[in-house]
C-alpha cells in the first residue's frame, strides 16, 4: 500500500484531493497534517473520516517533530499547505513566510532525511507574474507581485533546490485558479455565488477586466496525480484549464445562472499590485498524455449547483469570521 502525507488537506484543494485519490486508488493510505487555520474545515472531508485508509492529524508544517514523525511513514509527500488569499498576504505577509516557506523548509529536510519517493510542491501560476499575450512555459523567469506569490516563489524555489543539492526527489506544480466544491467564500468564484444567493453586492476590483485560467479543482487532482506517477522529480509542469475569462465575464455568468439582477455588481478600490493577466503553457502535460476534463461552464454549473445545495457549509462560514475584509480593506 502506498502511503501519502498531504498537508494542508483541509483546505479546498487538499480535501477534494483526499477524496479523489481515495475513489480512484483501493491501494493508498493518505494522512492528513493540516493545522485547521480559518479555511481549514473537517467538514470538507465528512464522507471519508471513517475510511481506514484515512487519517487526520492536526499540526503545522512548521512543527518539526511532528513533521518528521509523519514523513516517516510516507512514501509520497504532498504539500498543499499554504496561506492562499492575495488580500489577506497584503495585510499580513508574515504569516504567509512563516507557513510557504519557512513550513516547506521543515518539510524538505524531514524528506531528505526519511529518503521519500516523491516530494510534490504545490505551487502556483501566480509565481510568474502578468502576462498580456502568450502563455507562461515552466522555463520562464519568475516575477511574483504580491507577498502571497512571493513566499509561493520562494516555496517553489527552495524545493528545487533540495532536488539539486540533496537529490530529494520534488516535483513542482504550478496550476491557475481553481474554483469548484467547498472553496472557502472569500475567492472569487464562491464569494460571488453565495453573496449573489443571499442577494448581496459582488465586489469587483477596478474595472472588472482582470483575466484568469479557470481550471475545475477535479482536474487539478488528476493533474497532480498524474506527474506523481509520470513526472519525473526536479521538474515543473504546469497545470491549467484553458478557460480564460474575466472577472466580469464570470460574475455575469453566475448573476445570469442564478437569474440575480446585474445591479448587485459593485464596483470597488483596486488591490494594490494586481496582476492583469495570468495564463500558463501546457503543452508539457498535453505531451504527457493529460488534459484537463472539465468544460468551464458545465463545471461552473455543477459548482454553482453545489453551494446552492449546500448553503450550511458557507452560511456557517460567513455568519463567522467574515468577510466584509474587502470592504474593510479597501474601500476605506
Amino acid at each position: 500500500m502506498r502511503k501519502y502525507l498531504v498537508t494542508g488537506g483541509a483546505g479546498f484543494i487538499g480535501s477534494n484531493y483526499i477524496r479523489y485519490m481515495l475513489n480512484k486508488y483501493k491501494d493508498v493510505s493518505i494522512i492528513n497534517l493540516d493545522k485547521l487555520t480559518y479555511a481549514g474545515n473537517l467538514e470538507n472531508l465528512k464522507d471519508v473520516e471513517n475510511d481506514p485508509r484515512y487519517e487526520f492529524v492536526k499540526g503545522d508544517i512548521g512543527d518539526e517533530a511532528i513533521v518528521d514523525e509523519l514523513i516517516a511513514k510516507a512514501d509520497v509527500v504532498v504539500n498543499f499547505a499554504a496561506e492562499s488569499h492575495v488580500d489577506r498576504s497584503i495585510g499580513a505577509p508574515d504569516d504567509f513566510i512563516k507557513t510557504d516557506i519557512f513550513g516547506a523548509f521543515v518539510l524538505l529536510e524531514a524528506a531528505r532525511k526519511h529518503h521519500v519517493d516523491r516530494f510534490i510542491q504545490i505551487s502556483t501560476d501566480e509565481v510568474y507574474g502578468s502576462i498580456e499575450n502568450g502563455s507562461f512555459k515552466e522555463t520562464d523567469p519568475l516575477m511574483p507581485s504580491s507577498p502571497y506569490s512571493a513566499s509561493k516563489t520562494g516555496a517553489d524555489r527552495l524545493a528545487f533546490s533540495y532536488f539539486v543539492t540533496y537529490g530529494v526527489p520534488v516535483i513542482i506544480t504550478r496550476c491557475s485558479n481553481n474554483y469548484g466544491p467547498f472553496h472557502y467564500p472569500e475567492k472569487l468564484i464562491p464569494l460571488f455565488i453565495t453573496n449573489a444567493l443571499e442577494d448581496k453586492p459582488l465586489p469587483i476590483y477596478g474595472d472588472g477586466l482582470y483575466v484568469r485560467d479557470w481550471i475545475y479543482v477535479e482536474d487539478h487532482c488528476a493533474g497532480v496525480d498524474f506527474v506523481t506517477e509520470k513526472g519525473e522529480p526536479g521538474e515543473v509542469y504546469n497545470i491549467g484549464g484553458g478557460n480564460e475569462r474575466t472577472n466580469l465575464e464570470i460574475t455575469d455568468y453566475v448573476l445570469r445562472k442564478l437569474e440575480k439582477p446585474e445591479t448587485l455588481k459593485t464596483f470597488v478600490k483596486d488591490r494594490p499590485g494586481h496582476d492583469r493577466r495570468y495564463a500558463v503553457d501546457c503543452s508539457k502535460m498535453n505531451a504527457m498524455g493529460w488534459k484537463p476534463k472539465h468544460d468551464l461552464t458545465q463545471a461552473l454549473d455543477k459548482t454553482i449547483s453545489w453551494y446552492i445545495d449546500n448553503r450550511s457549509w458557507w452560511e456557517k462560514i460567513k455568519s463567522g469570521e467574515y468577510l466584509d475584509y474587502y470592504k474593510q480593506q479597501y474601500q476605506s
